[in-house]
C-alpha cells in the first residue's frame, strides 16, 4: 500500500481530522493508495495574516520533513495557504503538492480565467500570492468572499444552508460580472459545498483538497517529482529544531 501524508497546517483535534479526511472518500483514491491525515502540532490558527502563515510554514515543515524516511510516497499540504510547499520540496525527494498551486494551474488548463470563492477577506492575499508566484495573475478574474469566519474544527457543519447559498451567489457573480469560467473553492474546509456548487453552476468547480491529492497520486504513479535543481536539498537538515515545542493537542504522535 502506498501511503500519502496529508498535512492540515493548523492544530485541530482528532475528530476534525476525520472531517478533513472525508474529502477523499469514495472513488477519489486509487485502491493502491492510503491517506494519512495529520495536523501541525502548534503554530497558526486561522491563517489570517503573514504572521500566522509564517508560523504555519514552520510547523508544516516540522510535520512533513521526515515523511520520506517514514515510508510515505508523497505529501499533500491540505490548505490553500500552500504552507511550507517550497521548504518540503527542498527537504524531500518524494512528490509534494499543495492546493493553491495545483488548482490554479488546473484551472488554466480548463478555462481562460478563474475566480476563487472563499470564506472571509483575510484569506484574499493567499490566492493573490499564489497567482503571483506562479506567474498567472492575468488568469485570476477575481477573489470573492462571503464574510464568514472559517472554523477549522467544525468546518461547515451546521452552516450549510446559509453558506451554500452565499457561495453560490458569489460564484454566479464572479461568472457573470468578473469573467470567470472556472471556480475554485478557497479552502479545503469548504469541501462539503463542492457537490452543491457543481450542480448549480455551469462551469467547472475545483475542490482543492481533491485536486492536490490526485495530482500527488498521478506524480507517484508516473514516477515524477519536483526538480531538485529548482528545490535544492539543504546541506545540513535540522529536523529536530522544533521538537521541544509542546503540541496543542496531546493525541497520538505521527
Amino acid at each position: 500500500m502506498k501511503r500519502v501524508l496529508n498535512i492540515v497546517p493548523v492544530p485541530v483535534p482528532p475528530e476534525a481530522l476525520d472531517a478533513f479526511a472525508a474529502q477523499l472518500s469514495g472513488d477519489f483514491v486509487h485502491p493502491a493508495f492510503e491517506n494519512v491525515f495529520v495536523s501541525a502540532r502548534n503554530g497558526g490558527g486561522a491563517l489570517d495574516s503573514a504572521y500566522e502563515t509564517t508560523l504555519a510554514d514552520a510547523f508544516v515543515l516540522d510535520a512533513g520533513c521526515r515523511a520520506e524516511e517514514q515510508g510515505y510516497v508523497g505529501v499533500c499540504v491540505n490548505s490553500m495557504s500552500d504552507s511550507a510547499l517550497a521548504a518540503l520540496r527542498s527537504r524531500l525527494s518524494i512528490p509534494v503538492v499543495a492546493p493553491s498551486q495545483a488548482t490554479m494551474l488546473l484551472a488554466c488548463l480548463l478555462g481562460r480565467k478563474f475566480s476563487v470563492i472563499t470564506m472571509w477577506p483575510q484569506w484574499h492575499e493567499l490566492y493573490h500570492k499564489a497567482a503571483r508566484e506562479n506567474g498567472i495573475t492575468s488568469r485570476l478574474a477575481s477573489v470573492r468572499d462571503i464574510g464568514v469566519r472559517p472554523d477549522t474544527a467544525e468546518l461547515l457543519a451546521g452552516k450549510e444552508d446559509f453558506v451554500f447559498a452565499a457561495l453560490e451567489r458569489e460564484a454566479k457573480t464572479a461568472i457573470a460580472e468578473d469573467g470567470a469560467d472556472v471556480i475554485i473553492l478557497g479552502s479545503t474546509t469548504m469541501h462539503r459545498s463542492h457537490a452543491h456548487l457543481s450542480t448549480v453552476l455551469d462551469v467547472p468547480v475545483l475542490n482543492p483538497g481533491v485536486v492536490a491529492y490526485k495530482m500527488c497520486e498521478m506524480l507517484v504513479q508516473t514516477g515524477l517529482s519536483h526538480s531538485k535543481q529548482a528545490y535544492p536539498s539543504p546541506e545540513r537538515p535540522q529536523d529536530d529544531l522544533l521538537a521541544a515545542v509542546v503540541s496543542v493537542f496531546t493525541s497520538e504522535e505521527f
